[in-house]
């Protein structure tokens, strides 16, 4: 991207009128345009290839019991290895790209992803494929929160939520394709071949950093205004030339320099929170835990679930390996269909609502499913798939949600711990199922967990979580 009209600015100063505020005013006049769609469909294929290799490893992880014959114990640690590693991955990532920037950060992310994919299909024994899992698990963890954070920086905030959403369904999009592909692949040709196919768009690095622009938001807050004027004029012309039409003027900011008036409630100490200690100073304290609540409990459910159905299908009511992977897709199928109609309703309904409803009635669902006893794999295939439409949708608002309750200054990393915690949802969920699971109990005490796990976040959110839908990042999050 050119960056010719900076070239005449003196190093160090700004171009004259440009500062944080005017850059989020001149962002909030822009209509959505081909440039945006353009921005987030690169941003998308390569969050959709990061869900992709992330939830290889549930398809693959019969296959790998037979070959290596693994124990339950071994089998839980393949499931987890990688989301511990994305729990390390998105601390770190949010820190680096509040830092370094949002774009470098997720191109270097997919990189690693997609060589340790490569790497893996080498592998004939545990140990290093468990090391190799944490890595690529580093790189996912590392990528998806940092592109939710950019993602909604260059958006404006009118209809916000179903632009975001629409951009996040690539990865439940992800998720049932490759799930769909992982159920016909690994059968007939082998987990190995699967890991080389995920392996191919690490190449997306190189378009990322040739084709995205850095967020002008995020240099602004860096104090690098003549870039972050250079890319938002860029921007600008973008979007006026998809358009056909002159932008509008940008809303005057107000004599504070503040352009909304919330922010003008901030303290000293809210507007100069930063870092760690900064996502728990004043407002931002509240906003940490409940948002943390929403991530745990959701992602606890999701990938409790998901991560043990094909093992609970083939063991517990003798499908084959096929059948198991087939029913397993049902419910990430019923999933996606939950994140669309989110993201079509989350500007109307607002986030308090969605997360409220969807954990809500995925608790009712999982409690339902334990009453009857779970009995049959078509119990649980319609039971769990209509769950999914409820825990699927509500997870991924959380994409839009967080980002939307931090400043600039500090949300990649806002982002970055909410994705953490996801982490630990994500690590616990399967574990405490392999527990309940091997302890002999039947298997509906397994959606009795599940359920209860939910009704907490369903609770959490409808009481506590705070509304942002159609606000100003800057109003929200000063």
């Amino acid at each position: 991207m050119s960056t010719d009209t900076s070239k005449d600015a003196v190093p160090g100063s700004p171009p004259a009128g440009t500062t944080r505020s005017t850059i989020a005013a001149r962002f909030e006049r822009l209509p959505l345009s081909r440039w945006h769609v353009t921005v987030r469909l690169i941003v998308g294929v390569v969050t959709f290839f990061e869900a992709f290799d992330q939830l290889l490893i549930a398809y693959a992880l019969p296959e790998l019991r037979d070959e290596w014959q693994l124990s339950t114990g071994d089998a839980t640690a393949v499931l987890t290895v990688g989301s511990a590693g994305m729990l390390v991955g998105a601390l770190l990532s949010g820190r680096l790209a509040d830092r370094y920037g949002r774009v470098k950060v997720i191109a270097y992310c997919v990189a690693v992803s997609g060589l340790a994919s490569l790497a893996l299909t080498a592998c004939t024994s545990l140990t290093p494929f468990l090391a190799l899992r944490f890595v690529q698990g580093l790189a996912i963890g590392g990528e998806v929160p940092v592109a939710a954070a950019f993602i909604s920086e260059i958006t404006r905030s009118f209809k916000r939520g179903r632009f975001v959403l629409l951009y996040e369904l690539v990865f439940p999009a992800g998720l049932t394709i490759g799930a769909l592909v992982a159920a016909w692949v690994v059968p007939a040709a082998g987990w190995r071949v699967m890991f080389a196919v995920a392996a191919v768009p690490g190449l997306l690095a190189f378009l990322v950093q040739r084709k995205v622009p850095e967020s002008p938001r995020w240099l602004a807050e860096r104090g690098r205004l003549a870039e972050a004027e250079a890319v938002m004029t860029a921007i600008e012309a973008k979007v006026s030339a998809a358009t056909g039409a002159p932008l509008p003027p940008p809303a005057s900011p107000s004599p504070s320099g503040t352009p909304v008036p919330a922010a003008a409630s901030a303290t000293p100490a809210e507007r100069a929170a930063t870092g760690v200690r900064g996502l728990f100073t004043g407002r931002y304290r509240r906003r940490t835990l409940v948002v943390g609540a929403i991530w745990f409990t959701g992602y606890f459910v999701n990938y409790g679930v998901t991560s043990w159905l094909p093992s609970i299908y083939k063991d517990e009511y003798g499908l084959t390996l096929s059948d198991a992977l087939l029913y397993s897709t049902v419910t990430s199928v019923a999933g996606l269909l939950g994140c669309l109609i989110v993201a079509l309703t989350v500007d109307v309904l607002g986030r308090r609502r969605i997360f409220a409803i969807c954990l809500g009635a995925s608790a009712a669902l999982l409690l339902t499913l334990a009453a009857l006893g779970a009995g049959t794999p078509v119990q649980v295939l319609i039971w769990t798939s209509l769950s999914a439409v409820g825990f699927f949708g509500s997870n991924i608002c959380l994409y839009l949600y967080t980002p939307e309750l931090y400043p600039t200054r500090m949300r990649a990393l806002g982002c970055s711990v909410g994705g953490a915690v996801n982490r630990l949802g994500v690590i616990l969920g399967p574990i405490l199922v392999g527990v309940v699971y091997a302890s002999g109990d039947s298997v509906a005490s397994v959606f009795v967990m599940l359920g209860a796990v939910a009704l907490v976040g369903a609770v959490v959110a409808g009481t506590l979580a705070e509304e942002t839908a159609n606000r100003p990042l800057e109003e929200i999050s000063p």
